[in-house]
């Protein structure tokens, strides 16, 4: 019976778990697993807290039902009767620009856009910047092969209002990193061959959009007879830390421990031994690293050095999240849509702001309004490690005071700070992911998983985590 070792119990960790129970049983086979995580939870980046009567996420608050593997891991854990769609009656997202709110015209497919009379009478985007994203139909695509920034690429395919306006601030919420270096090859490899096959993105978008089924979602994403709809974003009733319970209940709690540092992984036999900080050994067959690359590194770096020093070169970024609660009688302003989110060239402090009461139920009671602001993750990272919380929430208190023009005083208030919690994926980042792959394989039975290498997002994580878990049951 071969036993496998994950180190880590993030989403990336449980989801191995998961697939190599559930995936045994399929392959006829017998498979020990064991799960080691150095903290005192499960989750990793996903943490729900129950605090009176709020529920407040500290992490992700939902995940994309389109990656099909979140959502076929929620339902293999029995949580489909729990899942939990958006409040889409209220949504809509707005960017802060010159001063004020404006809406993201309709049809904008992240930064690409799809209808013609939104676009037209939008007053975000200038009508030079207007002429100049409708230009990308006829703009030729790229010859030379290979990795670009994301700022090259939006630049010079729809101008660079589009980027400083609208995909900057989109995707800065979503991977925490500077366009400017950010891969897009790593990020949006969808963009590229939208190019490469329709020679434009406005046609690539169109087309895909005409192409797929009329339902919001279709396929394995469509929600079941009986099930809850299903929306663009997704939740559990009792908040995201469900999917991780749910995946320690159906792994087995005797497999998986907690207060469990890893000191160090060594080769023994054909397998490893894995030591912990408490001095104990454990053997192994197969391990699966689904720690931060940084922390991984070090648990590998006396007997494989070379893929130690990629893995350590992979950068991050900080970040923090404060969650504050007001009485919806002491506002003084109506709050459209689900949030907005603020361009880094507006010099703001915060970079985007959700409506969490408002996008999901069971969050806070009806009579008050709970939000969730965004700060550093690329930019202002600063003020992540130099505000304490007292200053921290005065700095958003002020920041929504400009951008909303909300002046009510919080009745509730919590902060997260992440520290080096998400990896950059920087332009050369899949050749350098490909790389270490190689490198990796030399040591049979040692395997990457999470965020740090191809999986951002929970989507990503768990795709990429049952990618190995099934080259192990097929060994």
């Amino acid at each position: 019976m071969p036993k496998v070792i994950i180190i880590g119990g993030g989403i990336a960790g449980m989801a191995a778990a998961v697939h190599l129970k559930a995936g045994a049983k399929v392959h006829d086979k017998q498979v020990d697993v064991l799960v080691l995580e150095k903290g005192g939870r499960i989750g990793g980046k996903i943490l729900t807290e129950k605090i009176g009567d709020y529920l407040v996420e500290a992490g992700p608050d939902s995940f994309l039902p389109e990656k099909v593997q979140a959502l076929h891991l929620a339902r293999q854990v029995g949580l489909e009767p729990e899942l939990l769609p958006s409040n889409d009656e209220f949504k809509g997202t707005f960017i802060f620009s010159g001063g004020k709110l404006h809406t993201l015209p309709e049809g904008v497919m992240l930064m690409v856009p799809t209808m013609f009379w939104p676009m037209v009478k939008t007053s975000l985007i200038s009508w030079p910047g207007k002429l100049r994203m409708g230009m990308e139909m006829f703009i030729p695509k790229r010859k030379q092969q290979g990795d670009e920034s994301l700022a090259s690429f939006v630049t010079r395919r729809l101008g660079r209002e589009c980027l400083e306006k609208i995909a900057e601030p989109l995707v800065a919420g979503i991977h925490t990193s500077n366009p400017d270096n950010m891969s897009v090859m790593s990020t949006f490899p969808r963009f590229l061959q939208m190019e490469q096959k329709s020679g434009s993105l406005i046609h690539g978008m169109i087309s895909a959009m005409k192409n797929r089924p009329h339902a919001t979602l279709s396929g394995p994403a469509k929600a079941r007879p009986g099930a809850p709809k299903m929306t663009y974003f997704m939740s559990f009733r009792k908040g995201m830390q469900e999917l991780s319970e749910a995946c320690v209940t159906f792994v087995g709690k005797e497999n998986v421990r907690l207060n469990a540092g890893v000191k160090a992984i060594e080769p023994k036999g054909k397998g490893y031994a894995v030591v912990l900080e408490n001095g104990e050994t454990l053997e192994a067959d197969h391990v699966m690293l689904g720690t931060a690359a940084y922390d991984a590194a070090e648990m590998i770096r006396e007997f494989a050095p070379e893929p130690a020093e990629h893995m350590k070169k992979i950068d991050w970024s900080s970040s923090g999240n404060i969650s504050l609660a007001f009485r919806r009688a002491d506002l003084n302003v109506k709050l459209k849509g689900f949030g907005f989110i603020v361009p880094k060239i507006e010099n703001r402090r915060i970079n985007a702001a959700t409506y969490s009461s408002i996008k999901w139920s069971y969050r806070a009671p009806d009579d008050l309004v709970m939000m969730r602001i965004f700060m550093g993750g690329g930019n202002r990272e600063d003020l992540v490690y130099d505000l304490d919380d007292k200053q921290m929430i005065q700095t958003v208190l002020e920041e929504l005071d400009v951008i909303v023009g909300l002046k009510a005083n919080p009745q509730f208030s919590r902060i997260y700070r992440w520290n080096r919690a998400m990896p950059k994926y920087t332009v050369g980042h899949m050749d350098r992911m490909a790389l270490l792959d190689r490198l990796i394989d030399i040591h049979p039975g040692l395997h990457l998983i999470g965020c740090s290498y191809k999986g951002i997002g929970i989507g990503g994580c768990v795709a990429e985590s049952q990618i190995a878990a099934e080259k192990i049951l097929k060994s």
